[in-house]
């Protein structure tokens, strides 16, 4: 009998908690997956790279570990203290009719522990075979293919899982099962009081809200502007004014209210009463939902910024090289500059790997030899001039920096690059004898300072270098001369091969740059190739750099926006929405007595039905609105201190992607919101039953 009551009561919870009971269940499959995240196909991919951004990123696992765990206690604390109050009556009768009390601990506790064991029975399952079908998406997005992926169970990630799930479902269930125990009798059968919040003037409120959209207008201010990101004590101060305008605001909620009431719209069936019951929650509750839209500010910003930083990585790169290999000796010699590059292709015949290039051609880059002077061998005043005429702006300011420093730049022959745009599928470059082209690395680009520059370069203006005039012609060229990023040139001039070799005096670098070709059976993906071919050249002792190595950054920066991010949205959603839920309706079974009132008065189920989906609207959508609006702010601001000088021109379409993700995630709020109002119309029908006096 006892343990059959035991089922009962536990498939009854899952029932009338289903909600709980399923954020529960995401809890514990986010959980698998980010402590299964070193068993990914990506990271798996990345650690042959010993990549120690890679390592550093595992090692933060840890930390997000525990963080939830404690994040997740209060959760399920909270959900579950508003499982007991509502069953207070069942247990008082279980004591009166003869339970002893620790015969209703022992059953309290087989409930808790067999309701967590369905959840893990469920969750865990369900985390593994969603965790494989990340790893397979990412790993195609990616560009590693599926041929060679394996199933994978981790068995660290389970144990973890399930050790921190019914650890703080445990110790939850301890305090507040004592809690329950140690009431009497009648304490446990009376109906509790409502509570009477204390109120003050409404000029006292409206104090406050006004203060706190002050706040946090200056916090928005001091975030986009990146100023806060300049300093640590700006950094604290923002943070300090957005926390304290969230919290003003909605203490502030009663002013609002209360000028809603007095808008002459009370002609609609218990709209005051709506009204008045939100605008005690809010007095009683404001801490609360201020913390709850905190969280839901965290998510979208997290699952906005996340999602956009991923999509954007994922292809923003231009692809061109896969190769470029880099002779032992780049300061060639005069007598025989291309020595050195012969040597590599000599090798790569040798041990049969030329082959497996579609192209191999030469990138001569060089520095100024006619002169021994190191300062001001290339001017170029009109360029210099017509920039700061231009209207104020951070991509003039950066431009003006980056060519101040341009009086002695690289040179690039014209054949060598022409090489390079063919492979690109670019326009070649014609250049006469006294012409030239600018060359800027797209690290040191925006699309705001190409179109400045091209629009400059159009104009043909005259240069100096060295002393003889060189006017620089056709836009400017943006496309990586080798794969190597630690080779960056901030400025450069392309030159016609005569030219070069002149200021050269044939004393100057020489890379070869290689692609591969393209697999006939297209089983293989790209980076597969590539990580095939870095093997067979590990035996040839050549100084290589591949698109790997460059692309493992790229794929570093995808795992971390979107594995971390979209975890931590996930956890901040369920917990803001589980805490403004049971609030809900933890308010709404104290205010039982008006219900019941309204009841006796004449109102039906299907006007409650409206009244209560109404104060739901508003109890979630304050919050959510209020979260919505300020992660707009938050993305922005994120962008602003995150995002390098290169991907800071990409802010616009950042945004938009930003944007829809917060759609999707408010989408989820609608989704809970319906959730709530099931659970609320299941209380109230409850209330139409005749009572009983026992």
């Amino acid at each position: 009998m006892f343990f059959e009551l035991i089922r009962r009561n536990s498939r009854r919870s899952r029932k009338e908690n289903g909600l709980f009971f399923a954020m529960l269940l995401i809890a514990i499959i986010a959980f698998y997956i980010i402590l299964s995240l070193s068993r990914q196909d990506i990271m798996l991919f990345l650690r042959e790279m010993e990549s120690d951004a890679v390592n550093r990123l595992l090692s933060l696992i840890p930390v997000f570990y525990v963080m939830t765990l404690v994040i997740l206690f209060f959760l399920i604390y909270f959900a579950s203290k508003y499982q007991l109050e509502r069953r207070r009556h069942e247990f008082g009768m279980y004591l009166m009719m003869g339970m002893t009390r620790n015969r209703l601990f022992l059953l309290l506790l087989a409930e808790d522990v067999g309701s967590s064991l369905v959840a893990l029975l469920i969750g865990l399952p369900a985390g593994v075979l969603l965790s494989e079908v990340i790893s397979l998406v990412t790993a195609r997005l990616a560009g590693l293919g599926i041929i060679g992926h394996q199933f994978t169970l981790s068995l660290q990630a389970v144990l973890l899982t399930a050790a921190g799930f019914f650890a703080i479902k445990f110790a939850a269930f301890l305090i507040l099962s004592a809690k329950i125990s140690r009431q009497e009798i009648g304490s446990l059968l009376a109906e509790r009081p409502e509570e009477i919040p204390v109120q003050l003037s409404p000029g006292a409120y409206g104090l406050a809200f006004f203060g706190g959209l002050f706040c946090l207008g200056t916090a928005y201010y001091l975030a986009v502007r990146g100023t806060a990101w300049r300093e640590i004590p700006v950094m604290g101060l923002t943070l300090l004014l957005g926390l304290s305008g969230t919290f003003l605001v909605f203490y502030g909620l009663r002013f609002v209210f209360e000028l809603i009431i007095r808008s002459k719209r009370g002609d609609r069936r218990l709209y005051v009463f709506n009204m008045r019951q939100l605008q005690e929650n809010v007095i009683r509750r404001s801490g609360a939902m201020a913390v709850s839209s905190l969280l839901i500010l965290g998510a979208l910003c997290c699952f906005g910024a996340g999602a956009s930083m991923a999509a954007y990585y994922g292809q923003s790169e231009e692809h061109v090289l896969d190769y470029t290999f880099m002779p032992e000796e780049t300061e060639v010699q005069e007598e025989n500059p291309e020595q050195e590059a012969w040597k590599v292709l000599d090798t790569l015949n040798d041990k049969g790997l030329s082959g497996e290039f579609s192209q191999l051609f030469e990138m001569k880059i060089g520095h100024i030899r006619t002169t021994e002077e190191y300062e001001d061998v290339f001017t170029m005043d009109e360029i210099m001039d017509r920039v700061r005429s231009l209207p104020d702006s951070e991509d003039k300011d950066v431009l003006l920096n980056n060519l101040e420093y341009a009086d002695y730049p690289h040179l690039i022959a014209l054949s060598s690059y022409n090489q390079l745009l063919s492979a690109a599928g670019l326009p070649r470059l014609e250049l006469g004898e006294k012409e030239g082209a600018v060359y800027m690395d797209p690290e040191f680009v925006t699309d705001g300072r190409i179109k400045i520059m091209d629009e400059i370069l159009a104009e043909r203006p005259k240069t100096e270098l060295d002393g003889d005039p060189v006017w620089l012609t056709g836009d400017l060229q943006t496309t990586a001369v080798v794969t190597d990023q630690s080779i960056t040139l901030s400025f450069a001039l392309i030159l016609p091969d005569e030219t070069f070799a002149h200021y050269t005096r044939n004393q100057y670098d020489v890379y070869i740059n290689g692609i591969l070709k393209s697999s006939g059976s297209g089983s293989a993906s790209l980076l597969e190739r590539i990580s095939e071919m870095n093997h067979r050249l590990d035996d040839t002792g050549l100084n290589y750099e591949s698109y790997l190595q460059n692309m493992g950054r790229q794929l570093f920066y995808i795992a971390a926006a979107s594995y971390l991010t979209i975890y931590l949205a996930i956890i901040f959603i369920i917990v803001a929405n589980t805490v403004i839920g049971v609030q809900f309706l933890m308010n709404q079974q104290k205010a039982n007595r008006r219900y019941k009132t309204l009841i006796r008065l004449g109102a039906v189920y299907e006007t409650l039905r409206g009244s209560a989906d109404k104060q739901i609207n508003w109890y979630f959508g304050i919050p959510v609105l209020a979260a919505a609006v300020s992660s707009l702010f938050g993305v922005r601001a994120l962008f602003s201190g995150l995002l390098s000088s290169r991907t800071q021109g990409s802010v616009k379409e950042l945004m938009i992607i930003s944007a829809a993700m917060i759609l999707v995630l408010c989408v989820v709020e609608y989704i809970y919101m319906t959730a709530v109002k099931r659970s609320s119309s299941r209380y109230l029908l409850t209330l139409m039953e005749p009572e009983r006096e026992e």
